[in-house]
């Protein structure tokens, strides 16, 4: 048995699995994300752990025999957040996770320190608010007393990992999209590091994905009851875990994943960036190998935002059936999803959300529709980039909660112009995560040979409607002119 913990923005999920691919049992539990401030957006590691110990708990008590047999552990984790411990490994201030976008004025300071040559170079991403760099520089410029307090920083999984074995690490998919890694040579970035005065002895020591971090310890045998003593590996972001839940281990195909955000991914068995720093590139969770995509912060947030705040419905299958009563196009009307920013590849933390053409014949279901299909544009520019990269995929893998949705994915395969298919596996950064540690213990030859043997997808597959490819094609031009024409008005 395998048991594979994924610790998302809104809710930590823990699934346990046979090692042929039979899943037993998968739990959830969620969180909120809180604002204390606007623009800010932070997490209380406590949180997630009370949720990670409640859903294990749980899983026991439901499926004693299975969870007495786990022979180890795998995690996956949202990514960029900062976790800032002290000597006993206790949070010095609330995560400061990836949404967030006080470090504006720190965004400067690197820039001003570190040329965009030599972060291109060595971080292969353009610094942006919510990843832990500039969190961290934050913290030392705002908070000094808590930055002279920290021992260690890490991201979310490392934190529930520590709490499991008592060890602090990280790895280098979670590592470099951090910002503290040289990513091209997979080690800490120590020259960049010094030009802004942050000390290398608060790095934790660095691995890859599926080296043992540790084993689980005897309190936290008491907290979660799972046996002492199973290993842990190291695990991986979640956009790499679930890529390779989605078995996107090879070259050749491309995920599109709409959870809380969004992302367009691919595999790529060399170092390879965009020079113009308009996507990202991490390392993979696959020793060696790199991930390319393009994220967008809110993907399926800005759905959950017109859902609960505007028009006050409780369903998402409802919101989905309405949308799904509309015709392709939305009657007209368009929706930028900016509306906390946006990451790839504008890289406008004020840049906002529209609604465009609205008129008195629209409703909420062409509002559903236009968000979807919104979304989907602003992912058909990151795959677009991907394509200048000569990174291409004959099909898209379809991920995350959007996968719930069949309009949605109808909707993807429309404007992305590529099929569409869907793992049979709902939970791929849990898959992912369990395929890594049985990677990492021996149990499956390679991450390639447990992909190719445990992930199913369904048999149904979303072609592309030619008959509306003109009219996608026009609105995805209006969708870049709506946003031409109103970012001068932003703050």
């Amino acid at each position: 048995m395998l048991l594979g913990i994924d610790i998302g923005t809104s809710s930590i999920k823990a699934m346990v699995m046979e090692e042929d691919g039979n899943v037993i049992g998968i739990k959830a539990k969620g969180y909120e994300v809180h604002i204390p401030r606007e623009g800010w957006a932070e997490q209380n590691p406590q949180e997630w752990w009370e949720a990670l110990c409640e859903i294990l708990q749980g899983l026991k008590a439901e499926y004693p025999k299975a969870m007495s047999q786990i022979s180890g552990i795998g995690f996956s984790g949202q990514m960029h957040g900062l976790v800032a411990v002290d000597r006993e490994g206790i949070p010095v201030r609330p995560a400061i996770i990836w949404m967030d976008q006080r470090a504006t004025e720190e965004l400067e300071e690197i820039g001003e320190k570190i040329s965009r040559d030599e972060q291109a170079k060595v971080f292969h991403n353009r610094v942006f608010n919510g990843f832990a760099l500039p969190s961290l520089l934050w913290i030392k410029n705002h908070e000094p007393e808590n930055f002279a307090r920290i021992y260690k920083v890490f991201q979310p999984k490392d934190y529930i990992r520590f709490r499991l074995t008592g060890e602090m690490g990280t790895e280098v998919s979670d590592a470099s999209a951090s910002l503290f890694l040289d990513v091209g040579k997979r080690k800490w970035a120590e020259n960049c590091l010094a030009k802004l005065d942050i000390p290398t002895g608060i790095l934790p020591q660095l691995k890859e994905s599926t080296n043992i971090a540790g084993y689980v310890n005897h309190t936290a045998t008491v907290e979660t009851g799972l046996r002492e003593g199973i290993p842990a590996v190291y695990g991986a972001g979640d956009q790499q875990a679930q890529s390779i839940g989605n078995g996107a281990v090879r070259e050749g195909l491309v995920i599109s994943n709409i959870g809380t955000g969004a992302q367009i991914s691919a595999y790529a068995a060399k170092n390879l960036y965009d020079p113009k720093l308009r996507t990202h590139t991490f390392c993979h969770g696959i020793p060696g190998g790199y991930t390319i995509y393009g994220a967008m912060l809110s993907g399926g947030l800005s759905l959950k935002w017109l859902k609960e705040q505007i028009l006050h419905e409780k369903s998402f299958e409802k919101l989905s059936g309405l949308a799904e009563a509309v015709e392709p196009g939305s009657g007209g009307m368009i929706f930028l999803p900016y509306l906390a920013g946006e990451r790839t590849p504008l890289m406008n933390p004020d840049a906002r959300g529209v609604f465009f053409g609205m008129s008195l014949e629209h409703t909420g279901a062409h509002m559903a529709r236009a968000v979807m299909e919104g979304v989907t544009y602003a992912l058909r520019d990151s795959l677009e980039i991907l394509e200048e990269m000569r990174i291409s995929g004959e099909r898209i893998l379809a991920s995350g909660g959007a996968c719930a949705s069949p309009v949605w994915l109808q909707i993807q395969a429309d404007i992305l112009g590529k099929e569409v298919q869907v793992c049979r596996t709902k939970e791929q950064a849990c898959l992912g995560a369990c395929i890594l540690a049985g990677a990492g213990l021996g149990i499956y030859d390679s991450i390639e040979q447990a992909c190719k043997e445990l992930v199913r997808f369904d048999e149904k597959i979303y072609e592309p409607r030619r008959e509306y490819e003109q009219m996608y094609l026009e609105n995805y031009e209006k969708f870049h002119g709506i946003y031409e024409g109103t970012k001068k008005y932003l703050r």
